[in-house]
């Protein structure tokens, strides 16, 4: 083997791996996110656990991906540890699929309809295809599509270059020497661990063992411990992942290395004790790539199956080596959704942000709610609960806005980009409004250490304006949570009806006033209160225009709202009617 045919080797091992990322990251942008929230909800049942850990894994063609969702889920509090288990065995499963598509470049045959199913003879024309699909289409889907198949074209590519690169070595002596010397399952079993434990890679390791197959020279011998070892050190992954994760996290990483040592164990034990009464002859055949795909699933499946029944004992040993120390403290709020694990898997992490951004605003609702009752009933202990809340939204805006930040460097699609424009734009909305609350608070507590009140009059007038501005936040909020956008434009006809509501208001203290019916001093609470409301209701209007905004590049706020208010716009003068008759004065 001279030099420019390790140049070829290493050439094809890195396209091989290349093809796999490319494929692998196509895969998990065409579902959208949608396999990682089965993946967090569907696991009510150790065999539904291990099905769909392995339908995902199939899916994104990585079993230690998976794996680090698992651990990031665990680590959230969305999983517990116990339901880890059956999905971490199903992804050891799901990971089988990848070496029966590579068996197919095995496939031996003068027919031209069997030719046809070798990766060689229709790689070039998915490529074609996939490179279509990137470069001449718009659609987002078709990219992720283009992508799946150009990935699978260069990684068959890469498949085919290293077999091609790798056949002379069989009539090497010194290669066929250190193939024999894996043929000990010790030291084989090692070979197999080291090398995926590099690669971080089960998939792509035995995808190397196919490739080595056609020098002829890996007999069955040698391949099987090798297979073994590369169970084990795809776990290196999730260990890794798990440093600086709650214990239960570090458990569930822990399981998964539990279960892949003493399958492998078992396996091994029981088929070399076997193999020294019957004496297994194929151990000295070659193996090819569609043996490696057998050897490969039938360890896997048949592990899942003897070890599923323990898997209550796994989390038991799993608990023992990693003990509790002392009690962790629970995080009620949702900021632990935000594991730096999902940023990997952009879809998971956004809907992570999107559910923490719900939280926020709920906090955000029950502050300024609870605000607005004490201008007719004071309690202390209720303003000091309002600016706790206040404190929480504040640590929600800067725990989401960090973490928006880092997914903001990831290959978003292109909904998941919109999603994160529309959380920058409205958790700081959601944030201003928690302040108005604590502001609207300390009018209350103002009223109530000088003992004074509103009128009766202005009590009246207040109570009508408290009323429409719990219909603009729940209205925004709501379109925020679901965004619909037929909905969105309510909002800016009822924020127009707040802004009269505030001025007509001011209008009839000043009456009030100059009539002696109200004091100056409670002018300036009222003044102060009715702003707070006000500035509100513009954060609000703020949230549903955001929904615009992120959906339309050229979209600019003032100019809509301009052209909505004076462009005689039939259904923003249908809204603004309905909000100002609804909400007028008596």
């Amino acid at each position: 083997m001279d030099f420019f045919s390790i140049l070829s080797m290493i050439g094809g091992l890195a396209l091989f791996l290349y093809g796999m990322d490319v494929m692998g990251e196509g895969l998990s942008k065409a579902s959208g996110g949608r396999l990682e929230k089965i993946l967090e909800k569907m696991t009510n049942s150790p065999l539904k656990a291990v099905l769909l850990g392995a339908g995902v894994t199939a899916l994104i063609q990585s079993s230690s991906a998976t794996t680090v969702m698992v651990v990031g889920f665990v680590n959230s509090g969305i999983m517990k540890l116990q339901q880890a288990v059956g999905i971490i065995m199903g992804a050891n499963v799901g990971t089988t699929a990848t070496a029966w598509i590579l068996s197919l470049s095995g496939i031996e045959s003068d027919n031209v309809f069997v030719q046809l199913l070798k990766p060689t003879s229709f790689a070039p024309v998915l490529a074609l295809i996939g490179v279509v699909l990137i470069m001449f289409t718009k659609k987002e889907k078709n990219h992720n599509v283009g992508k799946i198949l150009v990935g699978f074209a260069v990684l068959m590519t890469g498949m085919d270059a290293m077999s091609a690169a790798v056949k002379p070595l069989a009539n090497v002596p010194e290669f066929t020497n250190i193939l024999l010397m894996f043929s000990n399952p010790i030291l084989g079993l090692l070979a197999g661990a080291v090398l995926t434990a590099i690669i971080q890679s089960s998939s792509a390791s035995v995808g190397i063992l196919q490739a080595l197959c056609k020098t002829g020279a890996v007999s069955y011998a040698t391949a099987l411990p090798i297979i073994m070892g590369q169970n084990i050190g795809t776990c290196v992954t999730a260990l890794i992942s798990s440093i600086g994760a709650k214990k239960n996290a570090k458990r569930a990483a822990m399981v998964h290395l539990f279960f892949n040592i003493v399958g492998t164990a078992i396996f091994m034990i029981v088929f070399y004790t076997i193999n020294s009464f019957i004496d297994f002859k194929f151990l000295n055949d070659s193996a090819n790539a569609a043996g490696i795909a057998v050897v490969h699933s039938i360890f896997n499946v048949v592990a899942t199956l003897a070890l599923l029944p323990f898997s209550k004992l796994l989390v038991k040993i799993a608990t023992l080596v990693v003990p509790d120390e002392k009690e962790e403290e629970t995080d009620d709020s949702a900021l632990h959704l935000l594991d730096v694990r999902f940023l990997d898997t952009p879809g998971l992490a956004m809907e992570q942000c999107k559910n923490a951004a719900l939280e926020m605003s709920e906090i955000t609702k029950k502050a300024l709610f609870e605000s607005t009752k004490l201008l007719y009933k004071f309690d202390e202990d209720k303003v000091q609960e309002i600016f706790k809340m206040e404190d929480i939204v504040d640590k929600y805006e800067d725990e989401i806005g960090n973490y928006l930040v880092k997914l903001s460097s990831k290959d978003l699609s292109e909904n998941d980009s919109h999603t994160l424009n529309t959380l920058l734009h409205s958790i700081g909305d959601f944030e201003r409004i928690s302040d108005h609350a604590v502001n609207i608070a300390q009018s209350a507590k103002e009223m109530y250490d000088k003992e004074q009140h509103f009128s009766n009059k202005a009590s009246v007038e207040l109570e009508v304006f408290t009323k429409a501005l719990e219909e603009v936040v729940n209205l925004s909020f709501d379109v925020f949570k679901t965004g619909d956008m037929n909905r969105a434009l309510q909002v800016e006809p009822l924020e127009d009806a707040i802004d009269y509501l505030q001025a007509e208001i001011k209008k009839r203290h000043i009456k009030r006033l100059r009539k002696g019916k109200c004091t100056i001093e409670m002018g300036f609470i009222l003044s102060d209160v009715v702003t707070s409301y006000e500035r509100v209701s513009d954060h609000c209007s703020n949230i549903a225009l955001s929904l615009f905004q992120v959906n339309d590049d050229d979209f600019e706020a003032h100019d809509y709202i301009n052209n909505l208010k004076n462009s005689n716009n039939a259904t923003f003068e249908d809204y603004f009617s309905m909000y100002k008759n609804k909400y007028m004065l008596p």
